[in-house]
């Protein structure tokens, strides 16, 4: 993917509701279904370009590996979003399951997965993880999924990254795009904190593949980060701006606005 042929994209976050089998799972798989693709039909029609769908109220997450039973809820999920909204659609599993999430992605006709710890290692909640890039590329080769585009995250939030100290946020963008990343997503610590402007323009001057924005992003800062390719929204749009609560269209509304002013800044 070349950087001339990149349109700047705004993608929105769909927070499937807690899937079966899961500690908080409410023995109501409908209202779990319907609620998601409700969520992704006010993003479409609030102007989004994107969704990306992922099962964050499966707390506590596993690490690396999640049972049939959340694989299949999520291709089930990922097919009636594609089909409601018929959006470029990217799909991620916690934690770092990214077996399930191309074998997802690949079922449902997704544009995209998201993956975590895709080269170096970190420690999140869950526990130590390592690299994952070698096994993922191989596993998409054997299984003709190639058409299927890895964003990765960088410096992942909700991690501690002391083992990679050493190895600065530009070193690591610079390292995935050579492990095959179409794609580079920039957090900031935690879910809804705003990631660096200053790591957004070394990281941009570093590596050719996009540079998404994956956290804290609101219609009042976007423009700070105006040189990103996309941006990957999700508490911003919610009530109260907490994660957990259902997607507001004003929010979401409000936040086009933003994104269509960026060309006019």
């Amino acid at each position: 993917m070349k950087p001339e042929t990149i349109k700047k994209q705004l993608w929105g976050m769909v927070h499937v509701g807690p899937l079966p089998g899961t500690p908080r799972f409410k023995n109501d798989w409908e209202s779990t279904l319907e609620k998601a693709v409700a969520e992704a039909e006010l993003l479409k029609r609030a102007g989004f370009a994107g969704i990306l769908f992922e099962n964050m109220h499966d707390v506590p997450y596993l690490k690396g590996n999640v049972g049939p039973e959340i694989t299949a809820a999520m291709a089930v999920l990922g097919a009636e979003i594609k089909k409601a909204t018929q959006l470029e659609l990217g799909v991620q599993i916690l934690a770092g399951a990214y077996h399930a999430t191309l074998a997802v992605a690949q079922a449902v006709a997704a544009d995209w997965m998201r993956v975590e710890g895709f080269v170096f290692a970190h420690v999140a909640d869950e526990g130590l993880f390592e690299a994952c890039a070698g096994p993922l590329l191989r596993l998409r080769k054997e299984l003709g999924a190639e058409n299927i585009k890895i964003m990765a995250d960088i410096k992942k939030k909700h991690s501690s990254h002391s083992l990679t100290a050493d190895i600065d946020v530009v070193e690591t963008a610079k390292a995935a795009e050579f492990f095959g990343a179409d794609a580079v997503v920039l957090t900031g610590t935690s879910t809804g904190k705003a990631a660096s402007e200053v790591e957004l323009e070394q990281v941009k001057q570093a590596v050719t593949v996009p540079v998404f924005i994956g956290s804290g992003i609101t219609e009042t800062n976007l423009s700070h980060f105006k040189s990103a390719d996309g941006w990957i929204v999700g508490s911003s749009l919610k009530e109260k701006g907490q994660w957990q609560n259902a997607i507001q269209f004003d929010a979401a509304s409000r936040l086009v606005k933003a994104f269509h002013a960026l060309s006019k800044v």
